[in-house]
């Protein structure tokens, strides 16, 4: 599906709504952004990493396997060293560590990373998450997808028809379905999935989430902040579906703390809506 904020009207959101599905094979044409030296752009990968020094290594392969022209940032908050030495043991000049001395959670790695890429000249942007949840196959297939759609922000989506989620317990399904109907109820972005972190950026989609987000939180309220900050800012966003797979291998992020400062910070988004909406507003009377 493709949505675009336009000038919001007071009374009521305009919402559209399509729905497109493209073939995994095909890939970025990359004669089709060339930047002011005559060179395609490359594309950036940003991956958020919390003791991950059993999956790093192997996901960064992979990523180069489907993108051989892609440029990784991994933005580690691990308490050791393990993560950071599994990417440097790669030697590779295309795959870059982060090290963080505390952990600044998911929402803050990835603005750290897409600024890091950005200063590369890096276009588009994606973010994934470190433990194989998200098909590195599935890459090159959203990247034309996005390009193809004309899109600021592409949601790889777990809630979708045509999407499929493995080894997922039951508790954590009705808990994630749950807070995406909460967020959706709250926040008024017509889309299925809020917190998936499986996403693409435009270049001008990257510098205003790096420019405006942060602010309710650093975990994964973050996903719903730049969601929210794209949309009712008028760029477009949409999803498509994936599959998502439950990690098989090192430890999760998530926590109470980090549910109980998602909750929090959803309310802090709203008003963050309203704001931006009354924005829409005032700036549609000029």
């Amino acid at each position: 599906m493709r949505l675009k904020a336009r000038q919001i009207p007071c009374a009521k959101l305009a919402r559209h709504w399509t729905l497109s599905i493209n073939s995994i094979s095909t890939v970025l044409k990359p004669s089709e952004n060339i930047n002011a030296a005559g060179v395609a752009p490359s594309p950036g990968i940003v991956i958020p990493a919390y003791k991950e020094a059993d999956n790093i290594a192997r996901l960064a392969q992979e990523i180069l396997k489907f993108l051989p022209d892609a440029r990784i940032i991994v933005v580690d908050d691990s308490p050791d060293l393990s993560t950071q030495k599994a990417v440097e043991g790669l030697n590779l000049s295309v795959v870059s560590v982060i090290h963080r001395m505390s952990k600044g959670g998911r929402g803050s790695a990835v603005l750290e990373g897409v600024a890091f890429l950005r200063k590369l000249g890096c276009q588009p942007i994606a973010e994934m998450d470190a433990d194989f949840s998200h098909p590195p196959s599935q890459l090159p297939a959203l990247l034309q997808e996005s390009h193809d759609r004309k899109l600021d922000m592409l949601i790889g989506s777990r809630y979708l028809k045509a999407s499929r989620i493995e080894n997922w317990p039951v508790s954590r399904r009705v808990f994630s379905k749950c807070s995406n109907i909460l967020a959706r109820i709250v926040l008024g972005v017509p889309l299925a999935d809020y917190t998936n972190g499986y996403r693409i950026y435009s270049a001008r989609a990257a510098d205003l989430i790096v420019e405006t987000c942060g602010k309710c939180g650093k975990g994964f309220i973050s996903l719903s902040e730049i969601l929210v900050n794209l949309y009712y800012r008028g760029f477009t966003v949409g999803e498509t579906p994936t599959v998502f797979i439950n990690r098989a291998r090192g430890e999760s992020s998530v926590n109470f703390q980090e549910i109980k400062n998602a909750l929090t910070g959803l309310f802090t988004i709203f008003f963050l809506r309203l704001r931006l909406q009354r924005e829409s507003c005032q700036t549609g009377k000029k």
